[in-house]
């Protein structure tokens, strides 16, 4: 069996309302990617995050990232588009 880590996942705003929690933990396989995270959450929480997953920024440590092949550590933020000024 391959080797996993656990993430943490941080959901905000909508992506908070969609999922229904502020957080919550995925075992993955070690070197998962933002794509194998979105999978797992996609999974989990179905066609509501499903469509904020689609606009969402992922902050992982001090990066911003929209690219599905970036690897992820322990914990992901998920940031949906944020309204105001």
């Amino acid at each position: 069996m391959a080797e996993s880590v656990t993430v943490d996942v941080r959901y905000f705003a909508g992506a908070a309302d969609a999922a229904g929690t502020t957080e919550e933990s995925y075992a993955l396989r070690v070197g998962a990617t933002v794509a194998d995270v979105k999978s797992a959450l996609r999974s989990r929480h179905g066609e509501k995050l499903d469509r904020v997953l689609d606009v969402a920024v992922f902050l992982i440590g001090d990066e911003m990232v929209r690219d599905d092949a970036y690897p992820v550590g322990t914990r992901i933020d998920v940031l949906p588009p944020f309204a105001g000024g």
